[in-house]
């Protein structure tokens, strides 16, 4: 899906000698970097406490970049090089590759927090983790931070975010797009894993019938 994502906006550059979605490869790149993560995790088998809160709190910062990409729908408008319905083709397979790999990479996280944590508490922080991931995403659209400003910026970064926690009434929007965009980040991913749940019993049936 990646290697599609890149044909369509290489295609695109082609034919209208524009770089209007190139960006959208770079996005893409940065929501790999949790699944990255996650599958360094578990592919070593890294057990110790600290270093799994130490790489969750650094992969929970490069999380929101993967549902980001939906927002970049923001982009989407009539340009005469190029009909618009190609740059939905190629908004929509950004967004869905960058979103199913933080999906992966959130099913990863809860396998490797199951050997500590009950299932109850498993899906409490599941359910806090998209939201704050949904409060991350409103940081970078709106407010145009990106995850390496927690290096390069902190006390910016930080003071931006202790004002919407203190003063909520005057940021209806970022509570309302962190709200919104969170519950609907909830509903897509327990969906997901209520399709792979349902597709278990099947496979375990026939694994015992060969």
């Amino acid at each position: 899906m990646t290697l599609f994502c890149f044909s369509l906006s290489l295609f695109r550059y082609y034919i209208s000698e524009t770089k209007v979605f190139l960006f959208l490869n770079w996005n893409l790149f940065l929501a790999w970097i949790p699944f990255f993560i996650s599958s360094f995790l578990v592919i070593f088998k890294i057990r110790s406490k600290l270093s799994l809160v130490v790489a969750i709190t650094v992969w929970i910062l490069f999380f929101p970049n993967s549902p980001y990409i939906l927002t970049d729908l923001f982009h989407l408008r009539n340009r005469n090089s190029i009909p618009i319905w190609y740059d939905l083709v190629v908004i929509l397979s950004y967004a869905w590759t960058g979103l199913f790999c933080g999906f992966v990479s959130l099913l990863d996280i809860e396998k490797l927090l199951s050997d500590y944590c009950r299932r109850s508490v498993i899906n409490i922080m599941t359910i806090s983790f998209l939201f704050i991931t949904s409060f991350g995403v409103y940081l970078g659209r709106f407010l145009r931070w990106n995850s390496w400003d927690i290096l390069s910026n902190p006390f910016g970064l930080f003071n931006d975010i202790l004002l919407r926690i203190v003063y909520p009434t005057n940021h209806i929007q970022t509570w309302g797009v962190t709200v919104f965009m969170g519950v609907m980040l909830n509903f897509m991913y327990f969906m997901m894993k209520s399709v792979r749940n349902l597709n278990r019993p099947t496979f375990a049936i026939k694994n015992q019938q060969t």
